[in-house]
């Protein structure tokens, strides 16, 4: 439904169209930098999603986590036996069995880590999935459930990106990530472990440069945070664009702006991969810090290693498990780097999910609402104020009183406030003053669906979903029979139509319904608001778009859909509502004049004045 709220996007003054700061033509509200610290509650809260898998992924992941990396931290102590013992004995006598042997047990380890690992990465990848699908199903819901407002003030493209691509880019981490963050943390562990046990001088001499390393990345953290922040704002800006170009293709091409439109997005792409350029260079800072602070490790070892080994306090042997356990310290805290690195690009996507998981919706139930129900359609509007914006009223002390299955007709100038009185009736807004009572129910104290199931809309701009035409006019009411939606569809003159379409009710239409002309939608659209049966009906603009001879047999229908049933017109072909039981003059959000077609006529006010202007261009 179209309202007349003003738009909340705040431009921001650049340079024009042709200037290289187009990119940030507008900034939307949602599109700003979180420059917080790392939360470690809302990091928590992320991993809640995981709890329900939990028995599934600690017994068994677990257990094969620990055995893959009990093995592998075997191996370097297996090949220091092997010198030690079997190669380089200290007393000259070299043993080719126990060799033998060290190695089928090497073979063996080996091949035990790998089946863990295969089964670790399947059925971690299974419960990553499933935590991804609980996330993604949770942020669609609660769209859902988020009043006309906050649409309002976001571009169909910066909502979409949120459960696609951030989303999505909490895969790897739900994945692979907290798996190998568990194993690299055991082998940590482990291999502290080992070091001090085999020579604690030389293992603390070499893990000295820890703090270093550990003190030079922290100064990165923030910064790569705010960085992968950025990165998800400028592909949000991309979605919009995308979103907004497709949807308005025909525009484009209508005025040849095909190259500026070109331009415009080549921009934005080019600021968004500059965006992901700076974010990754300091990713990539991690690596080179690690093998340096590595390759100063190793000189430490080494030199350190010699001396013992010349002191008699370590063996050839122990000194290469020394290496190799000091190679696996490495690599475990690289790869915890770049899972740190990996943490903030999905805090960054958190942060803008939870955004909108914690959006409260401002239309919802109170507590304590009970169910509407079954209505006879008496409305009241009493002294109702509204404002879309603190300080702009749309809405002026609006008094209306509207007897059941009575046709209540809107009429005015754009923007005095007709589709603003449909919006708060249905309460996709709620009064700023006053009360609308239907039966005597304050609409605020009842359930939102119980009163939204009782009212039928009918929209100038008709949504055509994908799928059939069956489908689409089950939409009203999702348990009708086939019988019931044929029945529909003939009552408002659709039938003849759709039985020519190439397989009937069945026949597939795209997105908004492309395949149909203007005036078919709104045909479909009357069937579906006839299937629901409402007590209530609204037709906002609905004969705007649809031709002379269409209009006269939707007339026809409308004399028998109409009767018995409370209506609101809304129109400004004044011809379709000369037969209305009321008509409600409204200008700058105030009634202004009522009464029949009749009535108003005789007055020669405003109503008659828009009459008489509207039959002289005609």
């Amino acid at each position: 439904m179209k309202t007349e709220a003003l738009p909340v996007n705040n431009p921001v003054k650049t340079k024009d169209f042709k200037g290289t700061k187009i990119e940030d033509r507008f900034v939307y509200q949602d599109d700003e930098i979180i420059d917080k610290a790392f939360d470690w509650k809302q990091f928590r809260r992320l991993f809640t999603y995981m709890k329900p898998y939990a028995k599934q992924l600690l017994p068994l992941v677990g257990l094969m986590t620990i055995l893959g990396t009990v093995t592998k931290l075997t191996v370097p102590y297996l090949t220091s036996l092997a010198i030690d013992k079997a190669i380089a004995p200290a007393d000259g006598n070299t043993s080719l069995t126990l060799l033998y042997s060290l190695t089928a047990a090497v073979v063996i380890l080996y091949l035990v880590q790998w089946a863990a690992s295969v089964y670790r990465i399947k059925y971690t990848n299974i419960i990553g999935q499933k935590v991804i699908y609980d996330l993604r199903s949770d942020l669609f819901k609660h769209i859902q459930k988020l009043s006309f407002n906050f649409f309002d003030k976001r571009p169909a493209g910066s909502v979409l990106v949120r459960v696609t691509n951030d989303v999505n880019s909490l895969q790897e981490l739900f994945t692979n990530g907290v798996v190998n963050l568990m194993i690299d943390c055991v082998q940590l562990l482990g291999i502290v472990v080992i070091l001090l046990l085999i020579n604690w001088k030389l293992g603390l001499a070499v893990m000295v440069t820890v703090p270093i390393m550990f003190i030079i990345s922290t100064k990165l953290r923030q910064r790569i945070r705010i960085a992968w922040q950025d990165v998800r704002m400028k592909n949000s800006r991309i979605n919009s664009h995308l979103n907004e170009s497709i949807q308005g293709i025909r525009v484009t091409q209508a005025y040849t702006q095909e190259q500026q439109n070109m331009r415009y997005f080549d921009s934005m792409n080019l600021t968004s991969k500059k965006s992901w350029d700076k974010a990754s260079a300091m990713n990539q800072a991690f690596g080179p810090m690690i093998e340096i602070t590595g390759g100063i490790g190793t000189f430490i070892l080494f030199v350190m290693g010699v001396y013992l080994i010349q002191s008699g306090e370590l063996t050839i042997g122990l000194l290469v498990a020394f290496s190799n356990y000091v190679g696996n310290f490495w690599d475990p805290i690289n790869r915890l780097g770049q899972m740190y690195n990996q943490l903030l690009v999905a805090m960054a996507s958190s942060e803008r999910i939870f955004e909108f998981i914690d959006e409260e919706p401002r239309i919802a139930d109170k507590p304590g609402a009970k169910p509407l129900p079954a209505i006879t359609g008496n409305i009241q509007f009493k002294n109702v104020v509204f404002e879309y914006e603190k300080g702009r009223p749309a809405l002026k002390g609006i008094d209306l009183d509207v007897r059941q299955g009575q046709s209540i007709a809107l009429v005015g100038h754009t923007g005095s406030g007709k589709s603003t009185i449909i919006n708060l009736l249905s309460r996709f807004y709620d009064t700023t003053g006053g009360s609308v009572l239907i039966d005597g129910y304050d609409i605020r104290d009842i359930t939102v669906r119980s009163l939204r199931s009782q009212i039928g809309i009918v929209l100038q701009d008709t949504f055509i979903f994908s799928g059939t035409i069956r489908e689409n006019i089950r939409f009203g009411r999702l348990e009708a029979t086939n019988q019931e939606i044929e029945e529909a569809a003939k009552a408002v003159n659709a039938h003849d139509f759709i039985t020519k379409l190439p397989n009937g009710y069945d026949t597939q239409v795209e997105e908004r319904g492309n395949v149909l002309s203007m005036g078919q939608r709104q045909l479909l659209s009357f069937a579906r608001a006839l299937l629901a049966n409402p007590r209530i009906l609204i037709l906002d603009e609905a004969t705007a778009s649809i031709d002379t001879e269409t209009e006269l047999k939707i007339q026809e229908a409308l004399k028998v859909l109409l009767k018995g049933r409370t209506s609101f017109i809304v129109a400004h072909r004044l011809s379709t509502i000369r037969s209305a039981d009321n008509i409600v003059v409204l200008d700058h959000g105030e009634i202004k004049e009522s009464g029949t077609h009749q009535e108003l006529m005789n007055r020669k006010g405003i109503y008659c004045g828009l009459v008489e202007a509207q039959f002289r261009y005609l």
